[in-house]
């Protein structure tokens, strides 16, 4: 007798939230909680004294949610708007830190941005380039993006 399950292709799934992932993860998490809280204090309190700081704040805020969930999630959809989102993200913070260097008075109030995430430590700036490097190594399955079935995706 053979063993029907020794018969089937054996498939290696990497697992995405591990080691490296699982921080990475972590460090979104608290940086869109930290992001949010700071926005919504800023829109509540004082939004008519820096607009577009607030506003940013609040970009940033959403930007940072929707990266951690992305980055949980499996599948390729998820791993594509994880990559839209960091990759917006970095361009965030390349502009609005270049911009809140060289035009200082269109940032009355700090971003979470400005100055390249000076107010987070860097992180803003370093957690971009550490996340894309991470999704470069680990793309989804091509397994992963087909149905239950194994068909080919069209």
């Amino acid at each position: 007798m053979t063993d029907v399950q020794s018969a089937r292709p054996e498939t290696h799934r990497r697992p995405r939230m591990s080691g490296i992932g699982r921080v990475l993860v972590a460090v979104y998490g608290v940086l869109a909680l930290a992001a949010l809280g700071r926005s919504f204090v800023q829109i509540v309190a004082k939004f008519d004294e820096a607009p577009l700081a607030y506003t940013l704040s609040a970009v940033a805020a959403a930007v940072y949610v929707l990266a951690t969930v992305a980055l949980v999630r499996p599948g390729r959809g998820w791993y594509r708007v994880a990559w839209a989102t960091i990759a917006f993200e970095f361009t965030g913070v390349i502009v609005v830190g270049t911009l809140s260097v060289v035009y200082p008075a269109l940032f009355p109030h700090d971003t979470v941005w400005s100055w390249f995430g000076r107010g987070y430590l860097f992180i803003p700036l370093v957690l971009p380039v550490l996340g894309m490097w991470w999704l470069a190594k680990h793309r989804p399955l091509a397994a992963e993006s087909r149905g239950a079935s194994g068909a080919d995706a069209a």
